[in-house]
């Protein structure tokens, strides 16, 4: 595999950590995905998904840009 091929290891966050690091509830996270306004989980084994670390990361700072934005 030369450089060129290598994938970026991303970590998956489960559930709990969303919540944690997003500060939205289960119901909130499910209701957002379902408008397209929050990242998919990923699944990863049997009824198990995760999001993407940088997707939520990507969506946070949207929320800020959105603030910010608002302000000017």
């Amino acid at each position: 595999m030369s450089m060129d091929d290598r994938v970026t290891l991303r970590r998956f966050l489960r559930r709990p950590e969303v919540e944690r690091v997003t500060g939205l509830g289960r119901s909130a996270i499910y209701s957002k995905m379902a408008n397209n306004e929050f990242p998919k989980p990923v699944p990863l084994s049997g009824g198990a998904v995760g999001w993407i670390d940088t997707e939520i990361a990507d969506w946070q700072q949207q929320r800020i840009f959105a603030r910010d934005g608002a302000k000017k």
